[in-house]
């Protein structure tokens, strides 16, 4: 049996594409989840996707992909026939995420401390020195701080699976119900001690290093538990 194949010249022509198109239902996820974030969106207000549809001027199928992709994600959970909320999370479920940022975090802080590049340990400063100097006055400004610090650590690991699994879990546990419950002198504190990380790693300790990001986790989520107990 002989196998014949086709000739070069005979395949079609690609289109050069210009610039890349963003799909319609990653632009809705996209806007639905900074809402949530920024604390538009009432933890309580079911959200429709027919009424979602109409108020973007778009049809229901790319608003019901990025509803199920917030679903997916743990952000939503179903709430009767075409509907969803905001999905509140308990202590247990708090712990979970912050043991597995300890892991995620500490292990970025564990690579960042072996490679000893002082160069990537001035980016992280200026990113801290930066972030915690701007103009913070509402839950999702230090929200979004903290989170840009955070991910200043592991996106300079240039692991992107580390980068995927950090940013699912902030959004996970950070953009739905979580951080709004801290205080305003609590929300202060989350954003205390990350220079001293920088300097650990400077220290050229990987060990010592892991050992500080978890403890500093670790106070990060002694400040949600305590929140969470007063709410409750």
């Amino acid at each position: 049996m002989s196998i014949n194949f086709v000739a070069e010249n005979t395949m079609p022509v690609l289109k050069k594409i210009a610039a890349p198109r963003i799909r319609l239902a990653d632009e809705v996820y996209t806007q639905i989840l900074e809402a949530i974030q920024q604390g538009y969106i009432d933890p309580d207000k079911k959200l429709i996707q027919e009424k979602l549809a109409a108020e973007l001027e778009i049809s229901r199928t790319p608003v019901r992909e990025a509803l199920l992709r917030l679903e997916q994600e743990g952000i939503l959970e179903v709430a009767g026939r075409g509907g969803f909320k905001i999905r509140k999370i308990g202590d247990d479920e708090v712990r979970e995420i912050y043991d597995t940022r300890a892991a995620i975090e500490g292990h970025a802080i564990c690579l960042l401390t072996e490679r000893g590049n002082v160069k990537l340990f001035d980016q992280i400063s200026a990113v801290i020195t930066l972030e915690e100097t701007r103009d913070l006055s509402t839950v999702y400004d230090y929200y979004d701080a903290n989170r840009n610090i955070h991910r200043a650590f592991v996106e300079r690991t240039n692991n992107r699976y580390l980068l995927e699994m950090f940013d699912q879990l902030w959004n996970r546990g950070f953009s739905n119900y979580l951080f709004t419950t801290i205080e305003s002198s609590e929300l202060e504190k989350s954003l205390g001690n990350h220079q001293a990380l920088c300097e650990v790693m400077r220290a050229g300790d990987p060990m010592e290093a892991a050992l500080a990001m978890r403890a500093h986790i670790n106070d990060g989520l002694s400040l949600q538990l305590d929140s969470l107990s007063r709410t409750q």
